[in-house]
């Protein structure tokens, strides 16, 4: 019988769906934060239909992963990442990767076995580095960071829902129609994860420096942003990621924002199958 559950060494329970045939090209995505593999069901669906094997877990600390207090960091979460594909002798697969999720994908495939990975996709993705320092002049301030943990810790469902329903999806836009299944979605994914693993995961995703691991991969990846990206603005990432990696592919979304996989999953689909078929050409 199969399990949803791995048990990695520290003796965290990581839960991961693995949908289709097991012999088909794997396509492994990686959620952002706060959310869970869930975030990722429009995707699966999607490339299932196409006959890829399909896997997304929940990190650490979020959705139905064990709410460990230690490991909240990008070290950790590659190595959770590794020792899953280890489980389910993943070859040649894609990762895909979206915010914190692009992070923990290029963090892992920069150290994984060749034979793993064949490509990676990054969406929104918050590398090279988020932080603002005198080496990224272009980043945000780390009050930025401080206030989402202040609002996390004061009222992390309140928090959650303004997230949400404003610059998340862009739904704070003029004219912008907020649609309801997604907020309610969201809110329901992030208020099912550790606090503790939310507050910790805020400084992985916003300091850890991504760009020796850019530079190190090899294999083929596609770089996609939306330019009214409000959460990860698209200046100081998107191109500059491009910039870093050997062979990218980066391609530009105006007017979409940072959840664009939810609000325009007919296009995101549409790019991804199309450049992941081309890889599998070659």
């Amino acid at each position: 019988m199969m399990t949803n559950f791995i048990t990695v060494t520290d003796g965290v329970r990581l839960f991961y769906k693995d949908w289709g045939p097991q012999n088909a090209q794997p396509l492994m995505f990686h959620h952002g934060w706060p959310l869970t593999s869930d975030e990722w069901d429009n995707q699966l669906l999607y490339f299932l239909a196409k006959g890829y094997r399909v896997i997304a877990h929940d990190r650490r600390g979020h959705g139905r992963s064990t709410q460990t207090d230690q490991g909240n960091e990008m070290d950790t979460y590659a190595a959770d990442v590794a020792a899953l594909a280890e489980a389910l002798d993943l070859k040649g697969a894609v990762h895909i990767g979206h915010s914190t999720g692009g992070g923990e994908a290029v963090h892992y495939v920069a150290r994984s076995r060749p034979e793993r990975v064949a490509g990676l996709v990054l969406i929104g993705a918050v590398t090279p580095i988020m932080v603002k320092t005198s080496a990224n002049p272009g980043g945000l301030p780390i009050e930025v960071f401080d206030e989402i943990r202040a609002g996390l810790a004061a009222n992390r469902s309140q928090f959650y829902i303004d997230l949400a329903s404003g610059p998340f999806y862009g739904f704070n836009r003029t004219g912008a129609k907020p649609v309801q299944g997604l907020i309610q979605n969201w809110w329901r994914q992030a208020m099912a994860g550790s606090a503790k693993a939310q507050y910790d995961c805020v400084k992985a995703f916003s300091e850890t420096n991504f760009t020796d691991d850019l530079k190190a991969v090899n294999v083929p990846t596609l770089v996609m942003h939306g330019d009214d990206d409000q959460i990860v603005p698209y200046a100081n990432s998107a191109p500059l990621a491009a910039n870093l990696l050997k062979n990218a592919t980066l391609k530009t979304y105006s007017g979409l924002p940072h959840g664009m996989c939810g609000t325009h999953p007919d296009v995101i689909n549409r790019d991804l199958h199309a450049i992941i078929a081309a890889w599998q050409v070659k």
